[in-house]
């Protein structure tokens, strides 16, 4: 399969799931082991807003390849048909458009490249 044909939905369904192992893995390193605790530092990072703000950090400072940028605009200009509740519609394009560079990267094997970006919103520190 030719994974750079996907189309920006699809590139997004496998990055969510892929950034989501990524950032439990890292807060379980931490030493948290009560679920609750996990999942509330989790969503520091996982959710629609802490996602669109990465993505503005990540574009703001020039951390991504041309080749990311067209792949995080796929996903971005996807025609979705639910919008999340708690978050504007343009943040939550901005999450899907990062969510998509995520599953690109994976399905392309870039799993270094993944690391980096997921170094970075440690560093960050969520939102």
């Amino acid at each position: 399969m030719d994974y750079k044909q996907l189309n920006g939905l699809t590139l997004a369904y496998m990055g969510d799931a892929v950034y989501e192992i990524y950032i439990r893995k890292y807060v379980i390193s931490l030493g948290y082991s009560k679920v609750n605790e996990l999942h509330k530092r989790v969503i520091k990072f996982t959710s629609g807003n802490a996602q669109a703000v990465l993505m503005h950090s990540l574009l703001e400072e020039n951390l991504l390849t041309e080749e990311e940028i067209n792949i995080f605009k796929r996903g971005r200009n996807s025609h979705v048909h639910t919008q999340r509740k708690n978050m504007n519609i343009q943040d939550y394009m901005d999450a899907t458009g990062f969510e998509a560079v995520i599953g690109y990267l994976y399905l392309m094997e870039n799993i270094s490249r993944i690391e980096e970006i997921v170094e970075y919103a440690v560093k960050k520190g969520g939102a």
